[in-house]
């Protein structure tokens, strides 16, 4: 990849090795009743990010002919009744009228779903309007603010990694999200991150934040680890869409840790964070433990934050999401996830 962009920044697909359109977000209903959610589609090249699952399944042979594979997750946080839905499809498969349009269009199935198919949609419907659907969720984004550019345009190096990076970070959002099997009417704030890159990531880690603070500011901040180097990354965009873009990061894991029952891996669930350039001692908890995703050879931890502190000695409060990737585990993922999709495949031929 270049120095600099040479490629628009835009919400539609690029050729890459690995791709993806991530929301994340904080939801109340007419109750009062507060929840989170994440919504995230894959795609990665086939032969050089090629999931080792995928040559035991018949869809290998169906694949083979496509360059990229997909896959989704997405999970929804309960906060008030402490309790989470989470979705995880190993395998999208994209119809063939996905990027048709003049704007971001992606309709996808999983095919391997056990109560049928249902049709998942990741849309531009309108100049900075967005239709995000999946069997958990129905809503729509508007964008309040221009695109935050992650280093300053759009264009970023850690370890050595450099990859395409932007965020909507202020996104109005109102719809529907499935709990208990009802369809509740809620709206909030949403964060919308896209970013592709010419890497795998294969093996690396990170510990990453997106915070939505009261006053308006929002904040991105992620320590990258690949086994030999970390490297650091803050973006901010303010109220009045002004941005700044530091490197100096101190992150400090809180004692508040989960264990994960099924991978052995140990999360901390609480963090101090400090940009030393910005002014900015913050403190983030979240209000849920249970927020581990299990994907073939990956574990992580994806869930929502509550932000407190001090900013330029004003004091601050606001929301946000957590993403750990690469912490230890003590488990068999090609076998756990080999029997899940079995388990399902078998469903549907039966």
């Amino acid at each position: 990849m270049p120095t600099t962009p040479s490629l628009p920044l835009e919400h539609k697909p690029h050729e890459a090795i690995v791709e993806w359109w991530y929301w994340n977000g904080h939801l109340t209903d007419e109750d009062g009743n507060r929840y989170s959610f994440m919504d995230c589609l894959f795609k990665t090249d086939i032969e050089k990010v090629d999931p080792p699952y995928l040559k035991h399944l018949p869809l290998r042979k169906i694949l083979r002919d496509h360059k990229y594979i997909y896959f989704a997750h997405s999970i929804i946080s309960d906060l008030t009744n402490r309790k989470n839905y989470k979705d995880i499809q190993n395998i999208s498969l994209v119809s063939s009228d996905s990027y048709s349009k003049d704007k971001l269009f992606i309709n996808y199935i999983d095919p391997v779903m056990a109560n049928g198919l249902i049709n998942n949609e990741m849309a531009e419907i309108a100049p900075d309007t967005f239709h995000i659907k999946t069997g958990q969720l129905d809503m729509t984004l508007t964008s309040k603010k221009p695109m935050m550019l992650e280093g300053g345009v759009g264009y970023i190096s850690v370890c050595g990694r450099e990859s395409y990076y932007y965020s909507l970070t202020d996104l109005e959002t109102e719809g529907t999200i499935m709990i208990e099997g009802k369809r509740v009417k809620v709206k909030g704030k949403s964060w919308m991150d896209h970013q592709w890159a010419d890497t795998p990531y294969v093996g690396d880690g990170w510990t990453w934040f997106s915070m939505q603070l009261d006053n308006g500011t929002d904040i991105m901040c992620c320590e990258y680890d690949d086994g030999k180097a970390k490297d650091y990354l803050i973006d901010i965009i303010s109220m009045s869409a002004e941005q700044f873009h530091f490197k100096a990061l101190n992150l400090m894991p809180g004692k508040d840790v989960w264990k994960s029952e099924l991978t052995k891996a140990e999360y901390p669930v609480s963090w101090d964070i400090e940009i030393p350039e910005y002014d900015a001692r913050l403190h983030v908890k979240s209000p849920m433990k249970d927020q581990e995703m299990v994907f073939t050879a990956i574990n992580y931890w994806e869930g929502p934050i509550e932000v407190s502190g001090v900013i330029k000695g004003q004091n601050v409060s606001g929301v946000g999401f957590m993403e750990l990737n690469g912490y230890p585990a003590d488990f068999n993922f090609l076998l756990y996830s080999g029997k899940e999709i079995a388990k399902k495949l078998l469903l549907i031929v039966q």
